[in-house]
């Protein structure tokens, strides 16, 4: 009798955290139909749901605009995470939609949103965590971040440490004119630009969303570190250059591919502007906030210039550079 009272407590326990039954199952060994018998006879499950109860915050505005099922994506990270604690993740990314892209671009200069996620505190992680759970930590928060990305239609230019840095193209010059389709679907172009934006940016509150409604609930059961994320995003003109070649032997096969990256100063101010983030925020510069419509501006507030923190310029105006932060918790 105990140990079955002690089971339904810790499935309800479990579950509040934000955990899906799915994953339950799996944790404690025991059949999914068994878990969502204890929490049907325990809780109201529509009013209890941990997801249901989130707050009217940005991100509940923001990624219910995007054709993503959130919900899913949360339950498929906690599985990936569960897994990635009980073995070692299988965590292999192609970078072929990335190189097919840039090289589209190659010796030119393309619009581009550029989002930079910071993992926070990792430099503490790596002085405190045993370095397999810390890999164990920095592999499960890159993988989550790259998927996120792709879902919403971006790139994966690079891992920088405990960051990623993604992009997402902007297509200015679609004729509206020939494609009936986008015409019925986007209504006019200028519609389609802010929906290109504000895709960005849904991409960016959702990963948040991941974090804490994914990541963490399965990390606080195994004895981790909750995970925070700061996150800068802009827009410009980036050139795409090729700086050499990189060669891949195998056996008597030599293969050759050109190495892209990215060169501009949107780059950097989103890197730098990044770390002026709160945990769990987003900070934008003046060119992408530009580009969202009213309602989405209205979630971000200017962040107070001060030239000793923040030194970048406007190329328009000759003065700082004003960029805006969210403040969701």
């Amino acid at each position: 009798m105990t140990d079955g009272v002690e089971q339904k407590n810790t499935i309800l326990n479990l579950y509040y955290s934000g955990i899906d039954p799915e994953i339950i199952s799996l944790e404690l060994d025991i059949s999914k139909d068994n878990v969502l018998k204890v929490i049907k006879n325990e809780t109201n499950k529509e009013t209890l749901n941990p997801i249901n109860r989130a707050s009217d915050s940005l991100l509940n505005k923001l990624y219910l605009e995007a054709i993503i099922d959130v919900k899913s994506i949360i339950k498929d990270s906690q599985f990936r995470t569960w897994q990635a604690l009980k073995v070692k993740p299988d965590f292999t990314i192609s970078i072929k939609d990335t190189q097919e892209i840039l090289e589209k671009y190659l010796e030119s200069k393309v619009n581009l949103v550029i989002v930079h996620i910071d993992l926070v505190g990792s430099t503490k992680m790596s002085l405190s965590l045993p370095i397999e759970r810390l890999t164990t930590i920095i592999r499960s928060f890159a993988q989550q971040m790259s998927l996120i990305v792709s879902m919403y239609g971006g790139y994966v230019l690079k891992y920088i440490g405990d960051a990623v840095l993604a992009f997402f193209v902007v297509e200015d010059d679609l004729n509206f004119d020939k494609d009936e389709d986008k015409r019925n679907f986007y209504r006019d172009k200028d519609n389609f630009n802010v929906l290109q934006y504000t895709n960005a940016i849904n991409c960016a509150c959702t990963m948040i969303k991941i974090i804490k409604e994914g990541i963490n609930p399965i990390l606080n059961q195994y004895d981790y570190p909750e995970l925070k994320v700061r996150i800068g995003m802009d827009v410009g003109e980036i050139a795409v250059v090729q700086y050499g070649l990189d060669v891949e032997e195998y056996k008597e096969i030599v293969l050759k591919k050109p190495h892209i990256d990215l060169i501009g100063y949107t780059i950097s101010i989103a890197v730098k502007m990044t770390s002026l983030a709160k945990p769990n925020n987003i900070v934008i510069g003046q060119k992408l906030f530009d580009k969202i419509d009213t309602k989405h501006k209205n979630s971000f507030m200017q962040v107070i210039n001060n030239k000793d923190i923040w030194n970048y310029t406007s190329e328009s105006t000759g003065g700082l550079y004003n960029i805006y932060a969210t403040t969701m918790d």
